[in-house]
Order: C-alpha cells, then sequence, then structure tokens
C-alpha cells in the first residue's frame, strides 16, 4: 500500500513546480488528489498525465481558495489532508514596493492558505476525523534578500500561521506543518531568474555549482518529503516548520 493510500488529498497550487509534483507524488502514493491552478491548459494537461481532477482557481480570491476544498468535499465526501503549494516570487525591497504588490504577495502566500486551511480544518472537526496540513513555506521567512520583502513578510506570517493552527487543532488530531524550502529548480524559478536577474541559459549550472551539495533542491525530491509528513509514518509531528534547504541557519564562517 502507498503512504496515501485511501487518502482525498487538495493540493492547492499544484498545476506546476513543486506543486505538480506534489501531485505526482501523492497519486503514486495511493491519494485521490484533486489541485487548482489559474492556467486550464497545463492544469488540464497534468490532470491527464496523472488521473488527479483539476479544479482551475485564482487563489488571490479568498472565496476560490475556501471553495476549492469545499468542492473537493462535494465530489469526494471529505478531505483528509491539504497541501498550500502555491507561491508569488515577484521582487519588491522595502523601498519600492507597492501596496498593490504587497497585497498580491498577501493574497497569495498567506490569506490563499488561510482559507483554505480554516476550511479544510472545518471538514476535519465537523467529521471528528484526523487530517493533516503541510504549508509550502520558505527558508526566506527567516529573513531573505532584501528584494523579497513583500514575499518575506508574507511567508513568515504563513509559518506562524502553521504553528498557531497546530496548536489549535492538536486535540482535533490535525496535525499541521510546514516546509521552509530552500532555492530550488522548477519553471517558475526559470522564469524569475530570466525575468529579474537577467539569467541565461546557463544559471542552472552556475547556481549548482554555488551550493554545497553541488545542486539546487530538486521538486522530486520535496514532493516525497511532503507526502511523508502527509503520511501517517510522520507520527504525531505537528507545529513543525521545516528547514528543507543546503544552508544551515545560524551557522557562520
Amino acid at each position: 500500500m502507498g503512504l496515501l493510500e485511501d487518502k482525498v488529498v487538495l493540493v492547492n497550487g499544484g498545476s506546476q513546480g513543486v506543486g505538480a509534483g506534489i501531485v505526482q507524488a501523492a497519486v503514486r502514493e495511493g491519494a485521490t488528489v484533486v489541485f487548482t491552478g489559474r492556467r486550464a491548459e497545463i492544469g488540464e494537461k497534468l490532470a491527464a498525465d496523472t488521473g488527479a481532477h483539476f479544479v482551475r482557481a485564482d487563489l488571490s480570491d479568498a472565496a476560490q481558495a475556501r471553495d476549492s476544498v469545499l468542492r473537493t468535499v462535494e465530489t469526494h465526501g471529505r478531505v483528509d489532508c491539504l497541501v498550500n503549494a502555491a507561491g508569488l516570487t515577484s521582487r519588491g525591497s522595502l523601498l519600492d514596493t507597492t501596496p498593490e504588490l504587497f497585497d498580491a504577495h498577501i493574497a497569495i502566500n498567506l490569506r490563499a492558505p488561510f482559507f483554505a486551511m480554516q476550511a479544510a480544518v472545518a471538514d476535519m472537526v465537523a467529521r471528528k476525523a484526523p487530517g493533516t496540513v503541510v504549508n509550502v513555506i520558505s527558508t526566506a521567512e527567516h529573513g531573505g534578500q532584501p528584494f523579497l520583502a513583500p514575499y518575506v513578510a508574507a511567508k513568515a506570517g504563513l509559518a506562524g500561521l502553521t504553528r498557531n493552527a497546530a496548536h489549535a487543532h492538536r486535540w482535533d488530531r490535525v496535525r499541521i506543518n510546514g516546509l521552509n524550502i530552500g532555492w530550488t529548480d522548477t519553471e517558475g524559478e526559470d522564469a524569475t531568474q530570466r525575468a529579474f536577474h537577467g539569467a541565461g541559459d546557463d544559471w542552472r549550472e552556475k547556481a549548482a555549482a554555488s551550493q554545497p551539495m553541488g545542486k539546487l533542491g530538486q521538486v522530486d525530491e520535496i514532493a516525497d518529503f511532503v507526502v511523508f509528513l502527509l503520511s501517517d509514518r510522520s507520527g504525531v509531528v505537528t507545529g513543525s516548520v521545516i528547514d528543507w534547504d543546503q544552508i544551515v541557519f545560524g551557522g557562520l564562517d
């Protein structure tokens, strides 16, 4: 049996990047998977490839984030596991971030997970059933680079929310954890490097050479870790925000 056999899993932000990797891993481990994304063509292709169910949603709208859970429950009767994997990474510093950019980061990186968790945990509590949530956060929540100010603000909020919700619902047997991922090789990161940092076709090779392990974080490895946290094999762990990176925070040369 797979780690998620007979589980209903919702992956918000699951049409590409880390989210898509989690969709693929959850299907492989026996789950019934629903995932959301904004781009229908990409989402429908992943659905056809994996057998997961695609729901088009704009998670910047809190109602659509909440409704992704409600639609999953309507279709499958429940939601056992929720992953919040959507992320906006557009750049902005303390001095040049506009209110509009700040609000966009809060909407995707914090408000959407909040209201998706609200709906999912409400379903679990109403059924008096255990469940799990994993929030894909970022090592940037520890401070990050100056050009990530609104992103850091939102992701630090998500880390705090993860701990708060885990504490609040520990007696409901709802386990809520977060994964602070570091620099990861995704389609979105490729677009970001080219759009904001003038990167060329060889940026991956240069980036890998600059890292202690000789490579960037890999989507399939992160996805396997998320599946483990969703599964019963992760035991009693809740309220943990785990640094999944090759940087040792607090270490100094």
